[in-house]
């Protein structure tokens, strides 16, 4: 699931710390790392990766930036829905209602700010989907989101009066499987970057293992992304300090 990579379009919660420039770099080199990351799932397990972008007509934006043989399906949320399948909830079940409706027998919702998640959890979830039997596979987010849902049929209720963006989303997909009677097999959970304390953590994990996103690691260290960090987490302690002072 990705946004068109343009400037004040992507990453605006990294504002200020990244230019609007600077957030759509990242963002481009999050796509590449990760389209990267399913093409290696892809050797491993039956798994074809697509884009599910937006806006219409951006397709070409991507065509420099992901892995070679990477598919591309319209997920701007132009479609009839049903009652309380609302915002991004209607760009998921677009997405997943186009691959379904290209002959696949399982599908993958993937988020596009995990540039550090390893192909085994993916391959995981086509192990899962692969079995014998109806479900979903949640890959849980540390925010309270989910990173992936995998399902064997566009189960629209999955969709349906969902708190976009809260921490909430998880939970409340969980309790609509429920609903649905739709058993759910979760993978281990992992973190989205959406804002400077993630991305403080993929600047850590990335300075221990810059081959799990390179693209993304080679970035952050050429624009001393680090040192920023550092800079306004002083910044930030100093004026806790100097508050507590005129106390």
């Amino acid at each position: 699931m990705a946004k068109a990579p343009d400037a004040g379009r992507v990453k605006t919660r990294l504002s200020p710390l990244l230019r609007p420039d600077e957030a759509r770099e990242l963002s481009t080199c999050f796509l590449r790392d990760m389209t990267h990351m399913l093409a290696s799932a892809g050797r491993a397990a039956p798994i074809d990766s697509y884009i599910a972008f937006a806006p219409v007509g951006s397709e070409a934006s991507f065509a420099p930036i992901v892995a070679p043989g990477t598919g591309y399906v319209l997920a701007d949320g132009g479609i009839d829905a049903p009652p309380g399948v609302i915002g991004f909830g209607r760009c998921l079940l677009q997405a997943g209602q186009a691959l379904f409706a290209r002959g696949y027998g399982a599908v993958g919702l993937l988020n596009s700010d995990s540039p550090t998640l390893p192909a085994e959890l993916i391959i995981e979830a086509a192990r899962l989907l692969a079995a014998p039997g109806e479900r979903a596979v949640l890959g849980p987010a540390t925010d309270g989101g989910y990173y992936l849902l995998a399902l064997k049929a566009p189960h629209a209720a999955l969709f349906a009066d969902i708190d976009w963006s809260t921490a909430r989303v998880a939970a409340q997909t969980r309790a609509a499987a429920q609903r649905l009677g739709l058993p759910v097999a979760e993978i281990a959970p992992w973190y989205d970057v959406d804002d400077p304390a993630s991305l403080a953590r993929l600047v850590r994990d990335c300075e221990a293992n810059g081959e799990a996103a390179p693209a993304t690691a080679a970035w952050l260290e050429r624009n001393g992304i680090a040192r920023r960090l550092a800079s306004v987490e002083a910044s930030v302690h100093g004026t806790e300090h100097s508050t507590t002072a005129r106390r």
